[in-house]
């Protein structure tokens, strides 16, 4: 004898997860739109991500009119979230400085929303601007480099210029070094 599938079940889980992809989407809009030129850069990747990364001023390929994150450090993010152990594919990424002369406030309501919306388990600054953005969004006095803290419920890194290490040995080792400690929870059975 075989079991039908529980479609109604099914049916339901899809249901509820459109209905929170919806209220996500509308929660990024709105935060989107308490920061003037938001819109940019747009932000990119999984809307149920486990880990948001934050990179602060708009590098060459975001300056082209790309997403954030989508050039050389992007790529880079992505082989080393795989090799970490995250999904690069269930990842969120944002530029807290859309436009370079952004208001404070505004820059870190929307920083703070956008963490919020998505809910992730992890956030990764990958710049000082970006640290200083995420500081600020999540209520903490600073975000040292390579320091993992806790707030808001969720783990806190930021990282010494990944970009700007892609160009020079030297940092790249510093940056790894301080990525590796992004490790995602263990699994427990």
């Amino acid at each position: 004898m075989t079991e039908k599938p529980d479609t109604a079940r099914q049916f339901n889980a899809d249901v509820l997860r459109a209905q929170h992809e919806a209220r996500v989407k509308a929660e990024l809009a709105a935060a989107d739109r308490l920061l003037p030129g938001s819109d940019v850069v747009p932000s990119a990747g999984a809307h149920f991500a486990a880990i948001v990364v934050v990179k602060g001023l708009p590098g060459p390929a975001e300056a082209s009119g790309k997403p954030a994150l989508s050039g050389a450090d992007g790529v880079a993010v992505s082989k080393a979230l795989d090799a970490l152990g995250w999904d690069a594919d269930v990842s969120f990424c944002v530029l807290s400085r859309p436009l370079p002369s952004t208001d404070l406030r505004r820059r870190s309501a929307r920083l703070r929303l956008q963490i919020e919306a998505v809910d992730p388990e992890f956030v990764l600054a990958v710049d000082a601007d970006a640290a200083t953005d995420v500081a600020e969004a999540l209520g903490l006095e600073q975000l040292l480099m390579g320091e993992v803290l806790r707030a808001g419920g969720r783990r806190v890194l930021a990282c010494d210029g990944l970009e700007a290490s892609l160009l020079d040995a030297a940092r790249k080792r510093r940056v790894w070094s301080q990525l590796k400690l992004a490790t995602p929870p263990a699994t427990v059975y």
